[in-house]
């Protein structure tokens, strides 16, 4: 049996192009693979995959395996599991790391299964311990309360990360790297399931998971009428508006916009919380930011436990001033 070496990057092509969450990973996956001294490989599948190979080195793979079919032109579970068992098992690297998205969150356990390995998932740090040369994955437990460090002796050894947990590399289009296509065998009759039709989310303005300004509202917000506020100095920050779960509850604003444990992970640079309490499952969405302004009302409220900056007093005083002092700096 081949020896497992290498680092590998699953990596997302979305109409051709890598996904953010892709470059990333290689960017992680360049300082671990340095740090083996292996190399890095970044695996794509799909059906037309554009200049995706040449990006992928450019951000730092050293080689790039690619599986292209008809079939695999939208992602489903039976033949994705499929191709990357197959390329997983060719190629045999140490470690392979996956997005911590839709497809990710679907594909890695499954594929683990497959393999007859681990896969450690949500991971916000890695890191490779020096005496046994094995990954160590980091990720919050206990509803981001605590953090934990997971590691396995079975390979290949597999992790999701979370999405904006990593940086990437700046790109070098000088990069020189191997692009090698494996042909996978698949049959129409091995897929169980069928995709009828494909509806994209409508989002006005910047997606919540690439916003770098979020401004979220909780319960003390009171109603949707609040929720123009907070979307006013959004829009001044070149940000986005999300909410914990009760106004999503409650209908004041869509689902889409909840931030939590049930909703979506963000990483933002900046977090400004209005009028919530901060719980720990709304918390589990947001402790990966990097600063957090929270506004509320009580004293005792758990947010400021994980706030850089904290303003305790009534939001509906409190904001306005806060805009207008925005817009004044933004206009000097």
């Amino acid at each position: 049996m081949a020896e497992n070496k290498g680092v590998m990057v699953y990596g997302e092509v979305v109409e051709g192009k890598l996904t953010s969450i892709t470059t990333e990973l290689l960017g992680c996956g360049r300082h671990l693979a340095d740090e083996l001294k292996e190399d890095l490989s970044c695996v794509l599948v799909g059906d037309k995959l554009g200049d995706a190979p040449q990006k992928a080195t450019a951000y730092g793979a050293d080689k790039v395996y690619t599986v292209e079919d008809a079939l695999l032109a939208e992602y489903q579970t039976d033949p994705y599991v499929i191709a990357m068992e197959k390329v997983v098992k060719d190629v045999c690297p140490r470690i392979l790391l996956m997005g911590q998205t839709s497809v990710g969150r679907d594909l890695a356990p499954r594929l683990a299964f497959k393999l007859g390995t681990t896969v450690s998932m949500d991971c916000i740090e890695l890191s490779i311990d020096p005496e046994t040369k094995l990954l160590q994955a980091t990720k919050p437990v206990y509803g981001g309360n605590a953090r934990a460090i997971f590691t396995s002796e079975t390979l290949p050894q597999m992790a999701t990360v979370r999405q904006k947990a990593m940086s990437p590399l700046e790109p070098d289009e000088s990069r020189k790297g191997e692009v090698t296509a494996i042909k996978v065998e698949l049959d129409p009759a091995q897929i169980k399931t069928k995709v009828i039709e494909t509806v994209k989310e409508e989002v006005v303005g910047i997606k919540l998971e690439d916003a770098e300004t979020i401004v979220v509202g909780g319960r003390g917000i009171g109603g949707p009428e609040g929720f123009k506020q907070l979307e006013e100095l959004a829009k001044i920050l070149k940000g986005a508006v999300g909410a914990s779960r009760p106004p999503c509850d409650n209908g004041w604003v869509p689902d889409t916009w909840q931030i939590g444990l049930t909703g979506k992970i963000v990483t933002p640079d900046l977090y400004i919380a209005v009028g919530v309490s901060g719980a720990s499952q709304h918390l589990a969405g947001c402790s990966g930011a990097k600063n957090i302004i929270a506004i509320n009302k009580d004293p005792e409220a758990n947010i400021f436990k994980e706030a850089r900056f904290g303003v305790v007093g009534d939001w509906k005083q409190v904001l306005p001033a806060f805009t207008e002092k925005v817009k004044e700096l933004l206009a000097g």
